[in-house]
């Protein structure tokens, strides 16, 4: 039986903003394919069920004035919004890492319509970005990421102010990483339209009176496919096992 209802519902609710803060930044979650409805009843649900295991932290701070439980609800927002931007940015990363591929192996079709957004990419970084965020959640990473914000209320105690030095740093980190991440995949394809377009360099100086480049184009692109043929199974591979290294990192 419910002794306070009162303020069982504030706990709640506090949880339910850092929890929300997430879902609505998340990647996969935060998807413009999903309604806003699902996204609500799954942050409520998780909130729900994660509400017995820190009663003990959130419950007695419930008791404070109006004012300070106002604080609590944009610092708890600006926490869940932390930890979602940090997974997001790992997947943002890999649409970079897809627009380079495409740009080095002379894949310029028009943009299309994203999977996840509403904003136009190509086919190409579509079906990788689809595909890396498949890998994602066959691996279960919302886990990691819903047992890390667990986690936060003991790095980061119930309310208690934000620590933005510590987050700048959290952001910076994950940055650095995912980069370094993403061009070590899309390296081989570095090469490759490096290789390539030194090759056809040499060619139009030996030859300058032929149309160099709309003879190497479909060579160039036939190469990148078949490169892309061999290497995307590695490359989705080792982007879902590094998702943990550089999300628990943080």
């Amino acid at each position: 039986m419910i002794t306070d209802p009162q303020g069982t519902v504030l706990a709640l609710f506090l949880i339910f903003c850092r929890i929300g803060g997430c879902v609505m930044a998340m990647p996969g979650f935060s998807s413009a394919r999903i309604p806003m409805q699902i996204r609500l009843f799954m942050a409520a649900a998780l909130s729900l069920a994660i509400l017995p295991v820190l009663w003990d932290t959130v419950y007695p701070t419930v008791h404070t004035s109006s004012a300070t439980y106002i604080g609590f609800i944009f610092s708890e927002l600006l926490i869940g919004l932390m930890y979602g931007m940090l997974a997001r940015l790992y997947t943002l990363g890999l649409q970079f890492a897809a627009s380079i591929i495409g740009m080095m192996i002379g894949y310029s079709q028009p943009g299309a319509a994203d999977i996840f957004e509403d904003a136009p990419e190509s086919s190409l970084s579509g079906f990788i970005t689809f595909a890396g965020m498949m890998i994602l959640f066959m691996m279960d990473f919302h886990h990691i990421v819903f047992r890390a914000l667990v986690d936060s209320y003991t790095a980061m105690p119930f309310g208690g102010v934000m620590q933005m030095r510590a987050t700048l740093i959290s952001f910076t980190d994950t940055l650095s990483s995912t980069t370094y991440i993403m061009l070590r995949l899309c390296s081989p394809f570095l090469i490759y339209g490096l290789m390539f377009n030194v090759a056809i360099g040499f060619i139009n100086k030996l030859a300058p009176q032929m149309p160099v480049y709309f003879i190497s184009a479909p060579y160039l692109l036939l190469g990148g496919l078949f490169l892309f043929y061999f290497s995307v199974a590695a490359l989705v591979s080792q982007f879902g096992q590094s998702f943990a290294s550089v999300f628990i990192g943080r």
